[in-house]
C-alpha cells in the first residue's frame, strides 16, 4: 500500500514536502517513484530513487527544484519541492514498478494521490 500526504496549495515560489508511507512490500529493496497528473494530462514521471537511495533521477523541468529522498527504517518515500511553479499544479502519487516513456510513467502500483496547487 502507498499513501501520499502532505499536498496544498502554495503561491508560485514556495515550498512543500510530500510523504509516502509504503507498506505490504520490501520497500528497502525497490525503486521507487514519484509521479503526477495535472488535469487533463496523462501521468508524467517526476523523480525515482534506487533501493538505497544513492542514485536519484530527475525530470528535466524539476531538475534542480525537487530532491527525492527516503528513509527505508520508517518505509517513507519524500518528495521536497522548492521554487514552485503554477504548471506544477497536480496529483502527485508515489509508486513502483514503472516504465519510463519519456516524460510518461506507467506504474503497476499507485497509491493515492496527494494535491498540490501553485497560485497567485
Amino acid at each position: 500500500q502507498l499513501q501520499a500526504s502532505g499536498g496544498g496549495s502554495v503561491q508560485p515560489g514556495g515550498s512543500l514536502r510530500l510523504s509516502c508511507a509504503a507498506s505490504g512490500f520490501a520497500f528497502s529493496s525497490v525503486w521507487m517513484y514519484w509521479v503526477r497528473r495535472a488535469p487533463g494530462e496523462d501521468v508524467e514521471w517526476v523523480a525515482n530513487i534506487s533501493p538505497d537511495g544513492s542514485t536519484t533521477y530527475y525530470e528535466e523541468s524539476v531538475n534542480g527544484r525537487f530532491t527525492v529522498s527516503r528513509s527505508n527504517a520508517q518505509n517513507t518515500l519524500y518528495l521536497q519541492m522548492n521554487t514552485l511553479k503554477p504548471e506544477d499544479t497536480a496529483l502527485y502519487y508515489c509508486a513502483r514498478d514503472c516504465n519510463i516513456l519519456g516524460v510518461y510513467a506507467f506504474c503497476s502500483r499507485r497509491g493515492q494521490g496527494t494535491l498540490v496547487t501553485v497560485s497567485s
